[in-house]
């Protein structure tokens, strides 16, 4: 097996597929996939809580800002490049995130390239990584800029690696929206096979990082049938032949972290892995994202007004929390990044109507999912820069 392995891809990764593949065939990952009764949401534990909470604050008016335009900054897609379509107000990007009784020092390219230097970090998510990612590809612009040494069409057009040539840094991004294996049904266009006890195709790649950011919440809103140990356990809005109780986005979403982290700890990431919370799906006012829904605010809430993650949304968050809080005992480096109750005072960052032009038909017109860039997003990299 391991022959086979090295002349496909190399002795390096040889080693590591055939271990991952041998503790997959004689473990399933039991011992790291077993129940775990969680503790109560939403507090870490002591000493994963930083000496400055930058998570808890309010937005402050910022002249300054942006620190990129789409002029300036070639990183951006076609559906968030509000400005390039023709957003008429661009005060939403004049506010800079303050932590309450602290300061978060805005990001410095400078300072972030002579952190990495020598490193590698992979963006593991859906397309609110890619829109991370790519903020801190602008923000990196006014320094330096990477040569793209991703292979074409492989392994899949949505990931890239970057390369920093006179700082020896590399950026991934491994585009996997439920972190654990899954495929699309041939006949059912829309409809996914999660593999809840399976990690994705990414941790083949993980002697290679420094640093693993780790996020998803939004696809678990899709069909999808679930499957552990190989067989039928469970669904999420589709007909079932089973008798089962796993029909909820919760299951579904708390196994793919649980394993995903737990498949890290066992076999011993020794880099550092950054554990992102979810970004809101509910800034849609006035009906669903399908059904005339649109985010048209001009500006954040303010510390006095009150905001609050819905319930779906809160159940993502809690679970996110105390799968981190679990895996975080267990030896390897893990740290919380959660700019969840920043982001949800933010419903005037999002492209809305502005990431397409008037005319063009999208199955989501108003967009309050992604952030424009530049934007709000900005300031997870002044988040990022704090942890590394």
């Amino acid at each position: 097996m391991v022959l086979c392995i090295k002349l496909l891809f190399g002795p390096a990764t040889a080693l590591f597929l055939s271990a991952v593949i041998l503790l997959s065939c004689f473990t399933n990952l039991v011992p790291y996939l077993s129940y775990y009764k969680s503790p109560a949401p939403g507090y870490l534990s002591p000493e994963h809580v930083p000496k400055c909470d930058i998570y808890q604050g309010e937005w402050m008016p910022e002249p300054s800002l942006p620190d990129y335009t789409n002029e300036t900054c070639s990183y951006i897609q076609d559906h968030q490049n509000c400005m390039f379509y023709g957003r008429p107000d661009l005060e939403f990007l004049k506010w800079r995130w303050k932590p309450d009784g602290c300061d978060l020092p805005r990001f410095d390219p400078h300072k972030f390239l002579q952190v990495v230097s020598n490193k590698t970090l992979a963006f593991v998510g859906d397309s609110l990584a890619r829109n991370h990612y790519q903020s801190l590809l602008c923000l990196l612009s006014k320094v330096a800029l990477p040569k793209d040494l991703t292979e074409p069409g492989k392994p899949h057009e949505k990931n890239k690696i970057m390369y920093y040539e006179g700082y020896n840094f590399t950026i991934y991004i491994l585009w996997s929206p439920f972190l654990i294996r899954a495929e699309e049904m041939a006949d059912k266009p829309g409809v996914f096979r999660l593999y809840l006890d399976e990690p994705d195709a990414w941790l083949l790649s993980l002697p290679r990082f420094d640093y693993l950011l780790l996020s998803a919440a939004n696809w678990f809103t899709r069909q999808a049938y679930f499957y552990e140990r190989g067989q039928l356990v469970g669904g999420l809005y589709v007909p079932l032949n089973i008798t089962t109780n796993l029909t909820t986005n919760f299951y579904p979403h708390r196994m793919a972290f649980r394993t995903s982290l737990r498949a890290l700890n066992g076999l011993g990431f020794r880099g550092k892995v950054i554990v992102r919370t979810l970004s809101p799906m509910s800034h849609f006012e006035g009906g669903p994202y399908n059904a005339g829904g649109d985010c048209k605010r001009q500006r954040p809430y303010f510390a006095n007004e009150t905001v609050e993650l819905n319930d779906l949304e809160q159940g993502f968050y809690r679970e996110q929390v105390e799968e981190f809080n679990e895996a975080a005992a267990r030896g390897v480096d893990m740290v919380l990044m959660d700019p969840t109750a920043a982001m949800l005072k933010r419903p005037d960052g999002h492209p809305s109507r502005y990431g397409h032009w008037p005319d063009e038909k999208r199955s989501m017109y108003n967009d309050c999912i992604h952030w424009c860039l530049p934007g709000p997003i900005d300031a997870w990299n002044d988040m990022l820069l704090h942890i590394l």
